[in-house]
């Protein structure tokens, strides 16, 4: 193996993300293992790092890692940035910091800037069905109603894949951070006379967010007495999500 791999997250003053993407690392490790001639595995170096929230800016953070690809006798390094939506931390945030670590190191080691995790809409959209399927509603004549909920983005464009993935398993989109919020939809679905609604949140981890939202869900429930409504759990740390991320490097 000529290269390592760094898992770049947002960052969290929850520590739950950090241990969920630590144990994605160590499931990503496990998928790129090479086997050697006498079948036994080899595992290659994944560490992970934040943009914001972590012990240094991300640039530092990467150039250790740097110095550490090096000591290994490697001169790669794979930035996997671990977002599910293009915004303007995946479009500008990133590449300055992984540039200003590029130029310290010059020719020594050659780091690259992989697509964003949520660039994965096919898979994606299959671990959303998955995560459909966890809920189970009462028996009903009328089909369920679903809402993908996902953080958002105003930057142009960056909502665009959640819009497709929901599209494509039947549900509206809702927004954390934007509108429409996930309360407008409720009431909307409610008014217009639905019954059981399901809530799909488009989220990574358990964190601060997702507690929120359940909060509100809890609330809403209460609200809404005669509707049926269920929140699924966010995407986690999982083999299907680490492959998706190896897909990044090996497309």
């Amino acid at each position: 193996m000529r290269s390592t791999y760094l898992l770049v997250s947002h960052g969290s003053r929850d520590p739950r993300p950090q241990i969920a993407l630590e144990h994605l690392a160590k499931l990503l490790a496990r998928n790129l293992a090479d086997s050697s001639c006498e079948g036994v595995p080899s595992f290659p170096a994944v560490g992970t790092a934040t943009l914001e929230l972590g012990p240094a800016p991300l640039h530092e953070q990467i150039c250790r890692f740097g110095e550490h690809t090096l000591s290994l006798g490697l001169t790669e390094i794979q930035i996997l940035p671990v977002f599910l939506l293009a915004g303007v931390h995946v479009t500008a945030d990133i590449p300055a910091q992984v540039e200003i670590a590029q130029q310290a190191f010059a020719s020594n080691l050659k780091i690259n800037l992989r697509p964003h995790l949520g660039s994965q809409e096919t898979g994606l959209t299959k671990l959303v069905k998955t995560q459909m399927q966890e809920i189970a509603f009462l028996p009903n004549l009328q089909p369920p109603s679903w809402i993908l909920l996902s953080h958002g983005s105003r930057q142009p464009g960056g909502n665009l894949t959640v819009e497709k993935i929901a599209s494509q398993v039947g549900a509206q989109t809702a927004y954390w951070s934007i509108k429409p919020s996930l309360e407008e939809k409720i009431d909307g679905l409610v008014r217009g006379g639905h019954q059981q609604i399901g809530i799909v949140p488009y989220f990574l981890f358990n964190g601060g967010i997702t507690d929120a939202i359940a909060r509100g869900v809890e609330q809403l429930k209460h609200q809404f007495p005669q509707t049926e409504i269920h929140l699924a759990n966010p995407l986690g740390a999982s083999i299907q999500l680490a492959e998706l991320i190896s897909d990044l490097i090996y497309p």
